[in-house]
């Protein structure tokens, strides 16, 4: 079902449940198509940890990115539409590759608690790489920095342009 899914996104380009259960090619009622897509999308072995994180990891080996090489990552949180998507991305070839997501129950910047939350699963993820995380000015925080400093990692966190710096 997996694999049939995947094809007709492909395909179409839709993500509607409707949609697809409109176009999904199996000999049953059209509700019953819907339901079934419905279950299977929650499924707990569809999570990102255990789907998209081994497809990242074979990914990156293949791409002969051998353990000790800096890998660059990317923070970024937005609005779009009615979801808060908080995302950090690989890039890779001037191309940012989404890594892992969140969606945040409110509106607004996200706090120190849910950086770490997004950061830690891909750091585990690239252990034995060097990381480089850029961020823009969502990401000023000092504790922040001391964090990443702390886990070794290196940062380049824009600053906004009225930041007072101290030596």
């Amino acid at each position: 079902m997996l694999q049939i899914l995947v094809m007709l996104l492909q395909f179409h380009k839709s993500v509607t449940i409707e949609k697809l259960a409109t176009i999904f090619p199996q000999p049953i009622l059209f509700e019953s198509r819907r339901r079934s897509i419905q279950r299977f999308l929650c499924v707990p072995q569809l999570s990102i940890k255990a789907l998209w994180f081994p497809l990242l990891k074979r990914w990156v080996k293949d791409r002969k990115l051998k353990q000790g090489k800096r890998l660059t990552l990317a923070i970024d949180r937005t609005q779009w539409r009615d979801q808060n998507v908080f995302v950090i991305s690989l890039i890779e070839d001037r191309r940012a590759i989404p890594i892992y997501w969140q969606l945040l129950s409110k509106r607004g910047c996200s706090n120190l608690g849910e950086q770490k939350a997004l950061i830690r699963p891909v750091l585990q993820l690239f252990k034995g790489y060097k990381v480089l995380l850029l961020g823009d000015r969502e990401f000023h925080s000092v504790r922040l920095a001391n964090w990443l400093q702390s886990k070794q990692i290196g940062f380049v966190l824009r600053q906004k342009k009225g930041t007072y710096i101290r030596l």
